[in-house]
C-alpha cells in the first residue's frame, strides 16, 4: 500500500515518517513539503543514515502518481486547497487539520471561509472508538484535534448520566509541541521556561468542536467551558474535566463497561499522567465523583494519539487493516 505524507517539515509530519518506515503493509513513497527541494534527514536530523528520501514540493499530480493513500498534515485552509483536489481520484485521504472536521456554520464561524463547500460534509470524523464503521468506508478522514480527543474520549461514556443542561468544565494542559514548530513569543524558551499560562480561555476554536461531536453521538446540546494551558514540557496532555451527575453511577465501572473492547483507552485506578502515555496510542482516563460532581482526568500524547498515530489507526481502518498496525504502544519512561 503505497503512502504519502504532505507536510513532512512538522512535528506531526515526523511523528509520522517514524510510524510509517515500521508499518508492516504500508510503504512510503511520496513525502512533500511546501517547499521541497530537500531530504527527510535534513528537514530532521534525528533520521540520518535511518531514512533516506526525498522531500518534494507538494504537488496534487505526484500526489495522484505515487500513492493509494496520503496523509495531510498540513494547517487548516492549506489542506482543503489540497484535499479538494483528490475527491475525484481513488486516493484514500486522512487530514490532520480542522478543514473537514466540523459542519460548515461552524467551521466559517471559527476558522475562515471554507473554499470546498460542496465536500465540506463529506469527511468522517476520525475519532476512531466511536466512528469505526463509518472511517471503514471513507474516502476522507478528518483526524480529531488533540484537546478534543482527549477530551471526548473522557467525557462521553458519562453523557446519558449528567446533567446536561449544566456547563461542561474543560481544564486542558498541552506540552508545547503542540503548538507547532514555529517559534512565537508564547513558545519562546524565555517565556515557556518554569512557567505555565491560559490561552485563548473560553473563546478557544475545539470548545465547538467538541460540543458538535457530542451533541452528533448523543443528540445533546451543552454548554462547553474550554480554558487551554500551555505547560513547560516538550509533549503530553492532561485533560481535566468536570460535569454535574443526574444519577449516582460509579464512574470506573462505567468506564470499564464502555470502553471494554477498545484496546487502545486504558482505564485508570489513579489519576491519569502524562509520562505514562508519552510516546504511545493510549489515552488512560481516570474517573470520580463526590455527591453529584463528576470529575475525569484523561492523558494522550498530543502528537500521537493527538494526532499522528491517531490519523494512521484511521488509515489502517479505510485500508481493511487491524486497527493496531503499527501503533506504538511502549511509553517514553523514565
Amino acid at each position: 500500500m503505497r503512502v504519502g505524507i504532505v507536510g513532512v517539515s512538522g512535528y506531526t509530519g515526523l511523528e509520522l515518517v517514524k510510524l510509517i518506515a515500521n508499518h508492516p503493509v504500508f510503504e512510503l513513497t511520496y513525502l512533500a513539503a511546501s517547499s521541497g527541494d530537500t531530504t527527510i534527514e535534513d528537514l530532521h536530523q534525528s533520521l540520518k543514515d535511518v531514512i533516506c528520501m526525498d522531500v518534494e514540493k507538494a504537488s496534487v499530480e505526484d500526489v495522484k502518481a505515487n500513492c493509494d493513500l496520503v496523509v495531510l498534515a498540513l494547517p487548516h485552509k492549506t489542506a482543503m486547497s489540497f484535499a479538494k483536489h483528490l475527491w475525484d481520484s481513488d486516493i484514500k485521504v486522512v487530514d490532520l487539520s480542522a478543514d473537514y472536521r466540523l459542519e460548515l456554520e461552524t467551521y466559517e464561524k471559527h476558522y475562515c471561509e471554507h473554499e470546498d463547500r460542496e465536500n465540506a460534509h463529506n469527511g468522517v470524523y476520525g475519532l476512531i472508538e466511536y466512528y469505526k464503521e463509518a472511517i471503514k468506508k471513507a474516502k476522507l478522514v478528518a483526524s480529531p484535534g488533540c484537546y478534543p480527543t482527549a477530551t471526548l474520549l473522557g467525557i462521553l461514556p458519562f453523557i446519558p448520566y449528567i446533567n446536561t443542561d449544566m456547563p461542561l468544565i474543560v481544564d486542558a494542559k498541552s506540552g508545547v509541541s503542540g503548538a507547532g514548530k514555529g517559534c512565537s513569543e508564547t513558545t519562546h524558551f524565555v517565556t515557556i521556561n518554569d512557567n505555565i499560562f491560559a490561552y485563548n480561555p473560553l473563546k478557544h476554536r475545539h470548545a465547538p468542536e467538541i460540543a458538535e461531536k457530542i451533541d452528533d453521538i448523543y443528540g445533546k446540546k451543552m454548554n462547553v467551558h474550554f480554558v487551554p494551558h500551555l505547560v513547560p514540557m516538550t509533549r503530553g496532555e492532561l485533560v481535566s474535566i468536570y460535569a454535574t451527575l443526574k444519577d449516582d453511577i460509579d464512574p470506573f465501572e462505567v468506564l470499564k463497561e464502555h470502553y471494554k473492547n477498545d484496546e487502545f483507552v486504558r482505564i485508570r485506578e489513579k489519576t491519569a499522567d502524562t509520562k505514562s502515555v508519552s510516546g504511545t496510542h493510549f489515552c488512560d482516563i481516570f474517573a470520580a465523583k463526590e455527591n453529584n460532581m463528576l470529575f475525569v482526568s484523561s492523558a494522550i500524547d498530543n502528537l500521537l494519539r493527538g494526532a499522528s498515530s491517531q490519523s494512521l489507526a484511521a488509515a489502517n481502518l479505510m485500508c481493511g487493516l487491524d486497527e493496531s498496525l503499527g501503533l506504538p504502544k511502549i511509553a517514553y519512561v523514565p
